[in-house]
């Protein structure tokens, strides 16, 4: 469904700057993005559509300057294909459901999966962990008021 969704309707909904990183395969710079350094609770959900991507469990510190992770929160949410743009060879990741450009994922993970997600901050909006809190519909409710 979202995959059908043309440019402008993109241009519409993000910033320039997310709508080079999501629609058009662009990068951030590495140690510049929201994500990069955060350690909070919570679910990656991809900035364009908010499909459930990665859960902050499976995040890890690369040293690479963009948010990683070892794993994707359901096998399938994450899309992958080839990349040999930059005279490089690298797999590309991108939201399975609205086919936004996530990042790269590398076979140099640190734990049993033995897979980095390298994502772009832009591509992705950290969903707080509510569980934390047991008003969290409640607080929803409150906010849509």
């Amino acid at each position: 469904m979202s995959k059908e969704k043309d440019d402008n309707y993109w241009r519409d909904k993000l910033t320039p700057e997310e709508f080079h990183v999501c629609r058009e395969a662009g990068t951030e710079r590495p140690f510049s993005g929201e994500y990069w350094d955060c350690f909070e609770d919570g679910t990656y959900r991809c900035r364009c559509c908010g499909e459930p991507l990665f859960h902050s469990d499976s995040k890890f510190d690369a040293g690479c300057g963009w948010p990683s992770f070892d794993t994707e929160v359901a096998a399938g949410v994450v899309a992958e294909r080839p990349d040999n743009s930059l005279g490089m060879q690298r797999i590309e990741i991108l939201c399975a459901k609205c086919n936004s450009h996530l990042g790269h994922v590398f076979p140099d993970g640190p734990t049993e999966t033995g897979l980095r997600y390298c994502v772009n901050s832009l591509s992705v909006k950290l969903d707080q962990d509510e569980s934390a809190s047991q008003s969290g519909d409640e607080s929803i409710k409150k906010e849509e008021e």
